[in-house]
């Protein structure tokens, strides 16, 4: 499974992005997906996941309220709409797919894309 994410940038505190990521192969051989987020100097944290069949949806506290984790229409693509944005929030976004056990630790993920760089100017 190759994972392409795209959509980051520039954007002043405040503003708002939606980040994408393509998955290779339709979401029915992977149960979930997610993106994750890794600021200089800092680990690889947890943001957001959506699994398929379920539905389920879990944020990390620090995103609850301002981005939303969503599936597109075209079923092999999930979409991070970030909102009010911060200048804490300003990383490299990957998305991941195919989590096992604990959703929200990245080494629970087998594919990952390559970072999309988001960047909040204050």
């Amino acid at each position: 499974v190759q994972l392409q994410a795209s959509g980051g940038g520039l954007v002043q505190a405040g503003g708002y992005l939606r980040l994408s990521c393509a998955a290779s192969e339709h979401t029915f051989s992977i149960p979930n997906m997610g993106w994750f987020r890794q600021a200089p100097g800092k680990e690889r944290e947890f943001v957001a996941t959506i699994s398929w069949s379920s539905g389920f949806l879990d944020y990390a506290d620090s995103v609850k309220g301002r981005f939303t984790i969503s599936r597109g229409n075209a079923k092999n693509t999930v979409y991070l709409q970030m909102n009010s944005l911060t200048p804490e929030d300003t990383a490299v976004y990957y998305c991941a797919a195919s989590g096992r056990g604990r959703l929200s630790d990245p080494k629970e993920y087998a594919y990952w894309g390559q970072g999309t760089l988001v960047t909040v100017s204050s």
